[in-house]
């Protein structure tokens, strides 16, 4: 099979930080018809810190959501979510919340474990020490999406250094976040957090497993906030593929 190759957005090609003489990364070169579509329908990641966030929906476990991703290996991440309104809303509650509010579900997630006793994988309950962890996922279509996601740029740089380069992706319409970092030095790793983000027009219903690491050469999964059930809500994931891509 022919190699394919797609130039990534210029926004996210600075993202990397990298100079323009050195070598494209591995998420910017595709070596199957799959993989290329998937390059070709990249999202542009939003700044987590540049987000303007309201009151955050309160659950049974309050305003957050802690979980651990796990395997039957043990456990591989720490995992703490929440759900926000827009700026402008002093409360979040789906009930009462007016049509068209755009919730945003934020993830925080920390491979190994968050190296607090009290939450998560919690004090003797971790994984080996995850060494690299190369992506965070969803494992449901993401009923709602607006199209906008993101991540913490800032924590990519603390944990990874300047050639950290995270793309978003949508496999089976959910959203996949691709973390890498080159085959050496600094990783995403143990009990290093980084923030994920992404929006929909469909509140949650409560925890469902819908989340995975991929981490240690191994896949982890997890619960988190995830949208109610609402047929025929949109999902940009869905949306037609860009002109000229492969599928």
């Amino acid at each position: 099979m022919n190699k394919i190759v797609f130039a990534l957005p210029l926004s996210l090609a600075l993202a990397g930080c990298g100079s323009a003489d050195e070598p494209p990364t591995d998420l910017e070169t595709a070596e199957s018809d799959g993989a290329a579509a998937a390059l070709a329908r990249n999202i542009e990641a939003g700044e987590f810190l540049d987000l303007e966030l309201g009151a955050k929906i309160v659950g049974p476990q309050g305003e957050e959501v802690t979980s651990a991703l796990s395997n039957a290996e043990g456990n591989f991440a720490d995992m703490r979510s929440f759900v926000a309104c827009p700026a402008d809303m002093t409360e979040c509650d789906p009930a009462t919340a007016p049509e068209g509010t755009i919730y945003t579900y934020v993830h925080v997630v920390y491979p190994g474990e968050d190296n607090e006793a009290g939450t998560g994988s919690g004090e003797g309950n971790d994984s080996s020490d995850v060494e690299r962890a190369t992506a965070f996922r969803m494992t449901r279509p993401a009923t709602g999406f607006t199209g906008a996601a993101g991540y913490s740029k800032d924590e990519a740089m603390a944990a990874i250094g300047a050639k950290a380069d995270v793309v978003i992706t949508c496999d089976d319409g959910a959203l996949v976040w691709t973390v890498s970092a080159g085959d050496g030095g600094d990783q995403w790793e143990q009990a290093e957090p980084l923030t994920f983000w992404w929006q929909s027009t469909v509140a949650p219903a409560g925890p469902a497993a819908a989340y995975a690491i991929d981490a240690n050469y191994a896949q982890a999964t997890g619960s988190g906030p995830y949208p109610a059930d609402a047929p025929g809500a949109p999902n940009a994931c869905n949306a037609p593929a860009v002109a000229g891509a492969e599928g």
